[in-house]
C-alpha cells in the first residue's frame, strides 16, 4: 500500500531521501536520487540480460577466456570512448548535456546539464568510465547469446582502438619531427 499522504511510507521514504542527499551533498547538490534510479536501472538491465539468456538455455562458462577478457577489454574501452566522448555520436548526448569545447582528437568536453530530472543522465553518459559498465555488460551477455557476431564487432572496435593508437603516434612522431 503507498499512501501519499502526510507521514505515509511514500513521504517518509522522501524525506529521508532529501536529508540524505542534504547530508551528503550539502550544498553541492549531487543528484543522489538520479544515481538510485541510474542504479535500478542497470540492475534491471543486467537482470534482463540474465533471464534472456538463461531462457536460451546459453551455458556460462567455467572461467573467462583469457582472449575474450582482453578482447572485452579493449573493445569496452573504445566503444565507451565512443559514445561518451566522440563528436560523431554527440547528437545522442545534446539532450543531457551543454557543449563545453574539444577536448582531444576528435573528442568533446560536455558538461551535464543542472536540471535534476537530466544530470544524473547527463554524467553517465559523459563519462567513459561509467559508460564502460553498461559497454562490458552489454558485450558479455553479447558473448553468451551471439558469440560469433559479438566477437566480430569486438575485432572491429579493437582494431579501431589499435588505429586510433597509430594516429596518435604518428602525429606526436610529426610533431616531434616537424618541431610542430
Amino acid at each position: 500500500m503507498t499512501r501519499t499522504a502526510e507521514g505515509g511510507p511514500v513521504s517518509r521514504v522522501k524525506g529521508m531521501l532529501r536529508r540524505v542527499e542534504h547530508t551528503y551533498a550539502g550544498d553541492g547538490g549531487r543528484p543522489i536520487r538520479g544515481y538510485l534510479v541510474a542504479m535500478s536501472a542497470f540492475a534491471a538491465y543486467t537482470t534482463g540480460w540474465a533471464v534472456l539468456v538463461r531462457r536460451r538455455g546459453r551455458p556460462l562458462p567455467d572461467r573467462p577466456v583469457p582472449w575474450d577478457v582482453a578482447l572485452t577489454a579493449v573493445a569496452t574501452f573504445r566503444l565507451s570512448r565512443l559514445l561518451s566522448k566522440a563528436s560523431v555520436t554527440s547528437p545522442l548526448r545534446a539532450p543531457f548535456t551543454t557543449f563545453v569545447g574539444p577536448q582531444g582528437p576528435a573528442e568533446l568536453h560536455e558538461e551535464a546539464r543542472s536540471d535534476d530530472r537530466k544530470a544524473t543522465v547527463g554524467e553517465l553518459v559523459t563519462c567513459p568510465f561509467c559508460v564502460s559498465v553498461w559497454v562490458a555488460s552489454s558485450l558479455t551477455a553479447g558473448q553468451l547469446l551471439w558469440p560469433r557476431a559479438t566477437r566480430t564487432a569486438m575485432g572491429a572496435l579493437t582494431a579501431l582502438a589499435g588505429a586510433d593508437a597509430l594516429q596518435l603516434t604518428y602525429g606526436a612522431l610529426v610533431d616531434r619531427t616537424t618541431g610542430g
